[in-house]
């Protein structure tokens, strides 16, 4: 299974191509291929330092989704339409949206588009075809960068193709300690995306370092 991450210079990005690349064939995807190739040698070499081999090659952000089976949209709210708009191939693959619609007052506000969610709206933006869940929302991305600590959170997934959100499960399951759970079609995606700004503000406020999501 190869996976390609679009937006994967960015903070979260980065630090998932570090959790999956010791399991996955991961493809790192950039608007700047040079930027997405530096990312990954530095990768490569503190996962080396680690005792860690990996599986790892930066990208544009379009071979990224021509080179991949699924591919994750590790890119922020306010980029994803021009990013979408600029990339195509995406027909019959699984994609997977970490994307957050939120603001930062003072404290974190959940902001859906007029579609409900970002994942929703980024249905409306890829073919039909697309087989699209919503997943690894909640995690920060300073979480994902901690790889000395493990994951210990569920990660609710939600889609409308009961094969891909159990591909996309599946492939949770061998993240760090992370545990998927099915929460239902793909219109599930609104409860999904406000939990992140919940986390935020129950972090803020009660001065936790590391808030997450348990269901037992």
């Amino acid at each position: 299974m190869k996976i390609g991450i679009v937006g994967g210079t960015g903070d979260i990005g980065e630090g998932m191509a570090m959790r999956l690349s010791p399991v996955f064939d991961i493809v790192v995807g950039s608007r700047e291929q040079d930027k997405a190739e530096a990312s990954c040698t530095a990768t490569r070499e503190m996962l080396k330092h680690r005792g860690q081999e990996c599986t790892l090659h930066g990208v544009s952000n379009q071979d990224a989704v021509d080179k991949a089976d699924i591919v994750i949209l590790a890119v922020p709210f306010k980029h994803v339409v021009p990013t979408l708009s600029t990339l195509h191939g995406f027909e019959d693959k699984i994609v997977i949206s970490p994307v957050n619609p939120m603001e930062k007052h003072d404290h974190f506000v959940f902001v859906p588009p007029p579609e409900g969610s970002a994942a929703l709206l980024i249905k409306k933006l890829l073919p039909k075809e697309v087989r699209l869940c919503c997943a690894f929302n909640t995690i920060a991305a300073n979480r994902w960068k901690a790889i000395e600590e493990e994951l210990a959170y569920s990660v609710p997934v939600c889609g409308d193709d009961e094969d891909a959100k159990h591909q996309v499960m599946a492939m949770v399951n061998r993240i760090s300690d992370l545990q998927a759970f099915n929460a239902g079609p793909l219109s599930v995606a609104p409860l999904i995306e406000s939990l992140t700004p919940l986390v935020l503000n129950i972090a803020r406020y009660n001065r936790m370092h590391d808030v997450g999501i348990q269901f037992r």
